[in-house]
């Protein structure tokens, strides 16, 4: 550890097995100590990550994770970074129950908040949703509902391990960029919100050497989402192209008609509101948007107006509200 410690501190960077290797032995407390590690994680807050550096730490996480194998669904996942700052309602996690309801296989990855109230475990875990990284009763809630919830940590033990430090610390890491990127399912097919332009080119350039069908998003404004704020920067296998939302037949909205709320009740009413179709304007179009280009990465042969009419149908129908109705019900008592 202290010549990868020497090595950071004189300005160069990690190769791709470095990085796997040292997160590795941190993860596990091996040849290192608790200096070390803080030493290590606030050395990147000096400088930008490298693509091999990223590469390198997601090759670790998904080695140390207790992977699921979900066979025939090739599901997707909708998932942010977080750290947008922005306290918006939860947009993927709603997003991802309609694209459920749509019948589009949803693995969605989450925790609670890191720069939001409110993250995807809090809210669900509020309205009854109980944990789980049991592989039988993840593949009943696919089968039920046609959707599961992974709470991160429940499959990484490594990222628990390291909790104190990271707390100690108190600033956002590597580790915050991370979660997208370690679904312990590895879906085939991925949305990616990122909070920065940096980000949304540091994982496609990654993505790209993957098999996954893939977008990464990022709002111009610094949202992790399609927010209809702003423009928005779509990153996919095939090119890097910005988004207006007419283009998506919606119109720029304000920030104020995204609020989370300010408590986990309020962010709950929210999401039973617009499952229930009785959400605002602003909430069905940024949701609609979200899960209409999630709809068009695992069926690319769609036109983005057709991904956003099945997202429609799906939310009107109520058959969004029934796969979140269904995904709570089967969840472990």
């Amino acid at each position: 550890m202290k010549e990868i410690l020497n090595q950071l501190f004189e300005g160069k960077k990690l190769t791709k097995k470095q990085a796997k290797d040292t997160l590795v032995d941190i993860a596990n407390f091996r040849n290192c100590n608790n200096s070390q590690i803080a030493s290590f994680i606030t050395s990147f807050l000096m400088r930008s990550i490298t693509v091999e550096e990223l590469e390198g730490f997601r090759e670790a996480l998904l080695e140390l994770c207790i992977p699921i194998e979900l066979k025939g669904y090739e599901p997707i996942d909708l998932c942010g970074t977080g750290g947008d700052g922005k306290n918006a309602f939860n947009i993927s996690t709603i997003s991802s129950f309609v694209v459920a309801g749509a019948g589009v296989p949803v693995a969605k990855h989450g925790n609670y908040g890191v720069s939001s109230l409110c993250g995807s475990s809090n809210v669900l875990e509020f309205l009854g949703l109980k944990f789980t990284n049991d592989r039988h009763n993840l593949e009943k809630q696919m089968d039920v509902a046609g959707i599961c919830f992974l709470h991160a940590p429940l499959f990484h033990p490594a990222l628990k391990n390291l909790a104190p430090i990271r707390k100690e610390l108190g600033v956002k890491t590597f580790f915050n960029i991370l979660g997208p990127m370690v679904n312990p399912t590895r879906p085939k097919h991925q949305i990616v919100g990122v909070f920065s332009l940096e980000l949304l080119r540091l994982y496609g350039y990654i993505y790209q050497k993957t098999e996954k069908n893939f977008k990464v998003i990022h709002s111009l404004d610094g949202f992790d989402e399609i927010s209809l704020t702003a423009d928005v920067k779509v990153f996919s296998r095939e090119a890097e192209q910005t988004i207006k939302p007419v283009d998506l037949g919606f119109t720029y909205r304000k920030l104020a008609e995204l609020s989370g709320g300010s408590s986990i009740e309020e962010a709950a009413a929210i999401l039973l509101n617009i499952l229930q179709n009785e959400g605002t304007e602003a909430q069905v179009q940024v949701v609609l948007a979200n899960s209409g280009m999630a709809i068009q990465c695992v069926k690319p042969s769609l036109a983005i107006a057709e991904a956003i009419m099945l997202a429609r149908e799906s939310l009107q129908s109520g058959k969004a509200y029934a796969a979140f109705k269904k995904l709570i019900e089967v969840s472990p008592q």
